[in-house]
């Protein structure tokens, strides 16, 4: 599975997942400072999912209608950057396959998924 990483992604993250066998780019490796819709249009270009804490994607995909491969969006302010890590990687355990073509949000508590029209995969 291939991820896409915003750069607001904490490093430790990109780094666990990466030991996890997940190919990952990093925005903040490659691109820093793109615009969101740039880093949209790298994520459906590779068909990789993209991974960030930017809520403005929520916008982009529910209110704009923008298409995706599925959007993982983390709701984890205030924790420490290995635990982090460590809740990203356990939800990609439970939930990868599913995370395909879905707008999904990781909360320290909760993963929600919802699958929507406007979707690649």
């Amino acid at each position: 599975m291939n991820l896409l990483a915003d750069e607001n992604v904490d490093k430790p993250i990109v780094v666990r997942l990466r030991q996890d066998g997940y190919k990952v780019l990093y925005i903040a490796e490659m691109s820093p400072s793109i615009t969101d819709d740039v880093v949209l249009q790298q994520a459906n270009a590779q068909q990789s999912l993209l991974l960030t804490a930017d809520k403005d994607f929520g916008e982009m995909v529910y209110r704009q209608g923008l298409v995706h491969t599925g959007v993982v969006l983390l709701r984890l302010v205030g924790l420490m950057p290995t635990t982090k890590a460590a809740l990203v990687s356990k939800a990609f355990d439970d939930h990868a396959s599913e995370f395909v073509g879905a707008f999904s949000v990781i909360t320290p508590n909760i993963v929600r998924i919802r699958h929507q029209l406007g979707t690649y995969g």
